[in-house]
């Protein structure tokens, strides 16, 4: 066990400790504790520490606010791990907070890549918002929290946190690589949890050093904990197996052509161009792969970070995108890989169909979230045919799909007619914000529903004779989906 250090002085610590705070301040603290930075070096510090004390009372950054405290117990303390043991890089640091040990460290180390992991959103954004501010390269924001199943590949990973040092150890389970180390700065006192750890994870982990050391000319006694892996990645060799199963596809730049085609499936045009869409969201693309392997093309993912599930099909193609191009296609903000869908095109629908029993739901909408809207009451309400008719939004839209809860992928569509077009003498139910009571209006054993479309509403010949849902006296109308479910419920009810 090596031991690093000088005992504090008590008396040289309390000399201009009322001095005003500067950068000049900062620096003699620090040259005190033997860090010694660059011009540049120290103002990115000194505007990292005047962000800190600008957002503190709103987002509760710290609870150390004396000046010569923060740049001690704060800034010193990030820094001085690098000073007694070697820096793995790329380096995660876990819980990171407002950015420490990472933006400290990174600011004395430039050559040192930093991944600064934190769950909490307004953590996350004052970090982003700090990157930018100090313009600071090879580090990131990992917004989400730790786990086995966070499989970025990192050489090291460094953590003030305080759980106990084998839960840590699992955490990084799935990312840290063979050799890797795991830096953990701790209090004095930690023999029991070293020893713990070092029983509970013995088959994938070695003590490989356990640094005591002081800040110096403080009383405040630390300790560096090194733990090395020595074992693979548990996911390492599965995801030799993914890879071995599904052909992967790597886009890093936004001229890609197929990059540009996947892009233009956020929009209609895109959509019935290329007969596909994506499939946003968690549940959604796990829904996909499940009721439709077949149609499901690829899983389109930030790097490699999210591997296809065991159940993806052999054909899926795995599409890691860099990660800023990933953000542009997730326009949900899910964070969750993309599932690229072979849409089935609607049967073209038989007018004369209609006289089956049951409701088919003539559907003009134009806006894509409505359209989806409608089909999830359509197959709420066992609607027998859903006709999209010529004005409609496509109803594969990734807004549609979104909207619809997946319904479109079991509803029963039909391609219709435009409005115009719709053949006069079937039974129309047609509803407008104004005409007969929906209450009085009898439901032929067969007929088809029509609502009119956003803005404009029902053409002439069908608001002659259309029924309307009662609303209170100054309500000018009811949005367009939401009008036709009320209908479909009341159909259905009776």
């Amino acid at each position: 066990m090596t031991q690093i250090g000088t005992r504090s002085s008590t008396r040289r610590g309390q000399q201009g400790s009322n001095a005003r705070p500067s950068p000049e301040r900062m620096d003699a603290l620090l040259k005190r504790c033997n860090i010694n930075l660059a011009p540049a070096q120290l103002q990115q510090l000194w505007v990292y520490h005047q962000l800190l004390r600008r957002h503190d009372a709103e987002l509760n950054l710290t609870r150390i606010r004396n000046f010569e405290n923060m740049v001690l117990k704060l800034y010193a303390d990030s820094i001085l791990p690098a000073l007694h043991a070697p820096m793995p890089s790329p380096l995660l640091d876990l819980g990171t907070g407002p950015g420490m040990p990472g933006i400290p460290l990174k600011i004395l180390r430039p050559d040192l890549r930093i991944l600064l992991a934190e769950s909490r959103q307004n953590r996350t954004d004052f970090l982003k918002m700090t990157l930018s501010e100090l313009g600071l390269q090879g580090i990131e924001v990992v917004e989400r929290g730790i786990a086995p199943d966070y499989d970025r590949p990192v050489a090291g990973v460094i953590t003030r946190a305080v759980e106990p040092m084998a839960e840590t150890l699992a955490r990084v389970a799935g990312c840290l690589m063979l050799d890797g180390m795991v830096i953990f700065m701790k209090g004095p006192r930690c023999n029991e949890e070293i020893a713990t750890a070092s029983k509970r994870c013995a088959s994938a982990y070695d003590l490989a050093e356990d640094i005591p050391y002081h800040i110096p000319h403080t009383p405040h006694r630390r300790r560096l904990v090194v733990f090395r892996r020595k074992i693979e990645p548990i996911r390492a060799r599965s995801a030799l197996q993914i890879m071995e199963k599904h052909r992967v596809k790597i886009i890093e730049s936004e001229s890609n052509a197929i990059f540009k085609d996947l892009k233009k499936l956020l929009g209609g045009r895109g959509v019935k161009k290329q007969g596909k869409t994506l499939v946003c969201g968690t549940r959604l693309a796990a829904e996909v792969i499940k009721q439709a392997p077949e149609r499901c093309l690829a899983w389109i993912g930030s790097g490699n970070h999210q591997p296809p599930p065991s159940d993806a099909p052999g054909v899926m193609e795995w599409v890691q995108l860099a990660p800023e191009l990933f953000q542009s296609l997730d326009t949900f903000g899910t964070k969750h890989p993309i599932v690229l869908y072979d849409y089935p095109a609607p049967a073209p629908w038989r007018p004369k169909a209609c006289l089956r029993s049951g409701c088919s739901l003539l559907v003009p909408f134009q806006d894509p979230e409505n359209v989806g809207a409608v089909v999830r009451s359509a197959v709420a309400f066992d609607v027998d045919r859903i006709v999209l008719l010529a004005q409609s939004a496509n109803p594969f839209h990734p807004k549609a799909v979104r909207a619809s809860a997946g319904t479109v992928f079991s509803a029963r569509l039909f391609q219709g007619p435009s409005l115009s077009a719709i053949p006069q003498d079937l039974p129309v139910i047609a509803l407008a914000a104004s005409g007969r009571p929906l209450a009085q209006t009898r439901f032929p054993p067969s007929f088809c529903l029509l609502t009119g479309m956003e803005g404009p509403g029902l053409p002439p010949r069908w608001r002659a004779d259309s029924v309307a849902v009662p609303m209170a006296p100054g309500v000018e109308s009811l949005n367009a989906a939401v009008a036709t479910a009320i209908a479909l419920y009341e159909w259905r009810r009776r």
